[in-house]
């Protein structure tokens, strides 16, 4: 079961769009996110957020660096 694989999605933020802004949309432009610039990106498996984090440079490569672990669904945090 260990390695089973999984999808896992790190959020950089959301926003709401009416249908008009959607179709608005072309090359250039900026959607203002919810969350505040420098905040910690979410990790999300199969839509349950698990973790945040902030991005790092490794190499060439982007990478996360975890801040925080969400506890197991139905556990409160300490």
């Amino acid at each position: 079961m260990f390695d089973v694989r999984c999808g896992v999605e790190v959020v950089l933020g959301s926003a709401s769009l009416t249908v008009r802004d959607c179709l608005r949309l072309e090359r250039q432009s900026v959607v203002r996110l919810h969350q505040s610039a420098g905040s910690d990106l979410e990790v999300r498996v199969h839509g349950v957020t698990v973790a945040t984090g902030e991005v790092v440079i490794l190499d060439d490569n982007t990478a996360l660096r975890i801040s925080r672990v969400s506890p197991p669904l139905g556990v409160e945090a300490a």
